[in-house]
């Protein structure tokens, strides 16, 4: 008779035996329904019934990339925006609010012509603009119902409902009972359609304040967002998706209304729906509320390619907190043959106390307090970069561990990976990706992003079998042909020695 634990532990390895290869990924992929509106918009469904509930995902092919130079920050201040109601969600008196609104907006955007004059400002006309300004949002507040989009979705089970922005793409997303798709489909589409944009200066403030917190004054953000800068001379890549100070500063209702046309392109945008739903009745659901948005002819952005690094580039920023630093490197992005190589490399180098960053760095030289590798930063559209982050453990320094790394980087080029090492990496990727698949949330993310970026869902059933095809000798063609110095950004955080002393940047 079997105990507990030896069951348990029986029950692991057969699951290991059993899931470690593509067989569940191709039987998601054939049970997967693909459908287009007559718009343009396709549908990814999958029937699922292990409980009554639905993961529903909206990906929307815009992102911070997409936004016109100057309103950098604009596809996530819309992503904030797209929760304040609609035109029947969230108001009281829809007519009277629109007029009144729109005293807002000429009030706002006086306000902002006037201080954008900086130093020849009327600061009296400021002073008399605010208040304006103030007493208007003050009477607004008497014609809406804040939150409303999350009161319905909160009353009727919903779960995990959020959103959120990329350089790539846009996502809106909610796990609901399964016989409340209609609700979702009635709220989504109306706030595609009929979106109103309250409270447009009050949640400015709020994203400065949030730009605040998480990037002027957090190491690790002020450190990412000086590294990228200067990892993208051209390409939009290297702009914040929160956006820079000025342009959030005086964001316009109008560079959000723009913003927000480009979600109106059915042709690009991919919803997924997965769980226990009837294929069917949701494609008709689907239609009925999605189909009303009219079929239009899209012009995607002409965004400049980055050139080729042709010399390493370095920055340094000062702050008091501890050191860092941040190395990357030019690369392409899926579906090219060498995005599933460095995969592969990202977890011989990092992932687990036995991979050879963490083992030699951290556990046996002891010079780095930790160490993290990640492959396509910051997205997948364009071509992306490979990049390391690591501390530095005191007393030693930035350069004795930046040099142990490259040390590490030429080892991999000199020298073939393992057999050992190579298939226990792909072992690792094979059994986090199988773990993906059983959720219903994670497959409809996973099926609408790459259906969205890569015209194909079916990449992520093939994704292991491009992973097992992957070489000692494809690792060391792709290190040497990507890692190398002129084609390297370092980035570094000192520690600020001066208490009171801004921090500062310094590029070479």
């Amino acid at each position: 008779m079997l105990t507990r634990n030896r069951f348990c532990l029986l029950l692991a390895l057969l699951t290991v035996l059993c899931f470690a290869d593509p067989v569940p990924a191709l039987d998601i992929e054939k049970k997967v329904i693909k459908a287009r509106l007559n718009n343009g918009l396709t549908v990814l469904m999958l029937e699922r019934k292990f409980s009554p509930t639905v993961s529903l995902y909206i990906r929307h092919r815009t992102g911070a990339v997409d936004e016109i130079k100057g309103q950098s920050g604009a596809a996530h201040f819309l992503e904030h925006m797209m929760f304040k109601g609609t035109t029947t969600l969230g108001t009281k008196n829809y007519e009277a609010e629109k007029k009144l609104m729109m005293q807002i907006e000429k009030i706002g955007q006086a306000l902002d012509n006037e201080r954008m004059k900086q130093n020849k400002a009327d600061q009296k006309l400021i002073e008399q603009l605010a208040a304006r300004l103030k007493q208007l949002q003050n009477e607004h507040r008497r014609y809406y119902i804040p939150n409303e989009i999350d009161r319905l979705y909160t009353e009727n089970g919903g779960l995990d409902m959020n959103a959120s922005t990329g350089q790539d793409v846009t996502t809106y997303f909610v796990s609901l009972p399964a016989n409340k798709i209609e609700l979702w489909a009635r709220i989504e589409a109306d706030r595609l359609l009929n979106p109103v944009f309250r409270e447009f200066y009050t949640e400015r403030d709020v994203i400065l304040e949030e730009r605040r917190q998480s990037v002027e004054t957090k190491p690790d953000g002020k450190l990412y967002e000086s590294f990228m800068r200067k990892a993208y001379a051209v390409h939009p890549y290297g702009v914040p998706i929160i956006g820079e100070p000025r342009d959030l500063t005086y964001m316009s209702p109008a560079a959000i209304r723009h913003i927000h046309h480009q979600y109106l392109s059915p042709e690009n945008m991919v919803i997924a729906a997965v769980g226990d739903i009837d294929v069917q009745n949701t494609l008709k659901l689907i239609d009925h509320y999605f189909g009303r948005i009219p079929k239009r002819h899209y012009l995607s952005p002409d965004i400049p390619a980055e050139p080729p690094q042709t010399e390493e580039r370095k920055v340094e920023i000062w702050f008091d907190a501890n050191p860092s630093m941040i190395i990357g490197y030019h690369k392409p992005t899926a579906p090219a043959p060498e995005d599933y190589t460095f995969d592969v490399l990202e977890t011989i180098l990092s992932k687990g106390r036995t991979s050879r960053l963490y083992s030699r760095l951290v556990l046996q030289m002891q010079i780095a307090d930790s160490i993290s590798v990640h492959n396509g930063i910051p997205a997948a559209r364009y071509p992306n970069l490979f990049v390391i982050t690591a501390h530095p453990r005191y007393p030693h320094t930035h350069h004795e561990l930046q040099t142990a790394i490259l040390r590490e980087l030429e080892n991999i080029k000199q020298h073939p990976v393992s057999d050992l090492e190579l298939n226990k990496a792909k072992k690792q990727l094979k059994m986090d990706y199988i773990r993906s698949l059983d959720s219903n949330s994670e497959l409809a993310s996973t099926l609408s992003y790459y259906e969205l970026l890569l015209g194909d869902y079916r990449y992520f059933s093939n994704y292991i079998l491009r992973i097992d095809k992957v070489t000692a000798v494809d690792i060391q063609k792709a290190a040497s042909k990507y890692l190398g110095a002129d084609n390297r950004t370092i980035a570094v955080l000192n520690k600020k020695i001066t208490a009171n002393t801004n921090s500062g940047t310094n590029e070479k």
